[in-house]
């Protein structure tokens, strides 16, 4: 019995092997008929027909030049306009210094309503305005906000301010100001906007508003 099994097991395993040999040599065989066809076809090209192909090869490689050209010059021209890129972001930073410079001298108690701060106020504002003039003429720009519209491409909102004089999402606040190079942004602006106060507030401050008035008719 066991004999016979494994006779069958073996013959099986012929059989499969026999099948895969044939599979194989199919394949070998489609792939060579192809070859064939192909290089029939190259030798029944005529001179006109070889000429036409290489005229085609030609144009294509022509085509794949221009491309790569056209690659090189951008990225060339984007090298040129945006290589101070990371240099005016950082110089942003003097700006920033400068302002907060100023806002501490201001909140000094020592230099309030003195003739030195008035001096010192007035060589910040000098030095302000030359750095945005230097700015301007590499074509860095500062970023409108206030009463502007929220654009996120632009700004970015740190907080909302309720006020029922503005549209909800009307910029009335800037922290910090933005800037673009060209048609690329360099930072945005760091801003308030407003929101509309809650019906109860309302109602709450309009009643506020008229016991107000009447305290001061009686009075």
């Amino acid at each position: 019995m066991e004999k016979e099994e494994l006779k069958s097991d073996k013959k099986n395993q012929t059989d499969q092997e026999n099948e895969e040999k044939n599979s194989q040599e199919d394949v070998l065989e489609v792939n060579q008929n192809k070859k064939n066809e192909v290089e029939k076809e190259e030798i029944q090209l005529s001179p006109e027909e070889e000429i036409e192909n290489l005229k085609d090869k030609l144009a294509r490689t022509f085509a794949e030049m221009e491309n790569q050209r056209r690659r090189f010059e951008k990225e060339k021209d984007d090298a040129f306009e945006y290589g101070g890129f990371s240099l005016a972001r950082e110089a942003l930073n003097l700006l920033d210094n400068l302002e907060r410079s100023k806002v501490s001298l201001e909140n000094d108690e020592t230099l309030k309503n003195t003739n030195t701060l008035k001096k010192v106020m007035e060589h910040f504002d000098i030095i302000n305005k030359d750095m945005l003039s230097i700015f301007k003429k590499n074509n860095i720009e500062p970023i409108k906000s206030i009463n502007e519209k929220l654009d996120p491409n632009l700004h970015q909102a740190m907080m909302e301010i309720e006020d029922n004089a503005k549209e909800p999402g009307t910029i009335v606040k800037e922290i910090q100001k933005g800037f673009t190079m060209k048609d690329r942004l360099l930072r945005p602006s760091l801003v308030g906007v407003s929101k509309k106060k809650n019906e109860k507030e309302q109602k709450h401050h309009k009643k506020d508003e008229e016991n107000q008035e009447k305290k001061d008719e009686n009075s």
